[in-house]
């Protein structure tokens, strides 16, 4: 098998992978507490409890036409990986529906844990660009014809979903639902992002030189000169940029404090870095 192909199917079996925790999510968690935590998930838990449909057939059922509405709107935006993430997490959650039981009856735990598991399922699989359909297709649709942006679109979508579970199941439900969704969220960031943040150090200095080569020799770290100019002084001055590990930002701060006790140095987090010296493209 071709390198090529090995990554297609890799890639398809981490989205796989991303919708069964999602689906674990809903029938350990979510769905047997009834918290309706947005999305067409939420939708399903609802006519599950009105009705009696299983949440992922209802969840196949609104999904499909969505994909072709957007579609046919907006013109083809969706790969076969998004496709395919969404229609199976309709099939996938029915058939763990018939063979797990609910981990928790206590609300809280539900939407706690609930909440992480579909969130890191979702991450998942967003980070390998499949999809799980659902209020994300609403969102392009609201934003298509009333240009409102996609974030706030997507909160309404959600919110709305929550205040109508919230009608059917009781406001505690509800203020529960509202919890999932917030962990939920903080799950798909922490997948996507990662949590492994490394540090970028702008320094502008009287003695550039110095201090680069003193980070390059001890540190091995690369170093970037930009080129800046003081507002105030309008005197040219190199700004010195480099990214480095959490580890080692106390020896950028020693070094810098050494050889420029008057120096300038600004600190910030950096989510992702890909390169040379840290994660490959």
């Amino acid at each position: 098998m071709s390198s090529r192909w090995q990554k297609v199917a890799y890639e398809y079996g981490m989205i796989t992978l991303g919708v069964a925790l999602t689906a674990l999510g809903y029938n350990w968690f979510l769905i047997p507490n009834r918290i309706a935590a947005g999305g067409v998930s939420g939708i399903g838990t609802v006519v599950h409890y009105l009705w009696g449909f299983p949440v992922g057939f209802t969840m196949l059922g609104l999904n499909i036409p969505l994909f072709v509405a957007v579609t046919y709107v907006l013109g083809p935006r969706f790969g076969l990986k998004s496709v395919y993430g969404a229609l199976l997490l309709g099939i996938v959650t029915d058939v763990f529906a018939a063979y797990t039981t609910p981990v928790t009856g206590d609300a809280l735990l539900a939407a706690i844990y609930g909440g992480s598991l579909v969130g890191l399922g979702i991450g998942l699989t967003m980070r390998y660009r499949g999809s799980t359909g659902g209020s994300d297709l609403v969102a392009l649709l609201i934003n298509h014809f009333t240009q409102i942006p996609m974030g706030q679109a997507l909160l309404m979508v959600d919110t709305g979903i929550i205040f109508m579970a919230g009608v059917v199941f009781g406001p505690e439900l509800a203020l529960y639902a509202f919890l999932s969704l917030f962990i939920s969220s903080k799950a798909i960031d922490l997948v996507q992002e990662g949590t492994n943040y490394n540090k970028a150090a702008y320094i502008i200095s009287q003695n550039p030189e110095e201090i680069a080569q003193a980070i390059m020799g001890k540190l091995d770290r690369g170093v970037t000169a930009l080129q800046g100019v003081g507002m105030f002084t309008r005197n040219d001055r190199q700004v010195l940029f480099v990214i480095v590990s959490r580890q080692e930002i106390a020896a950028i701060k020693d070094m810098v404090r050494e050889i420029d006790p008057r120096a300038f140095l600004v600190i910030s987090d950096v989510r992702e870095v890909l390169g040379e010296g840290f994660k490959g493209m």
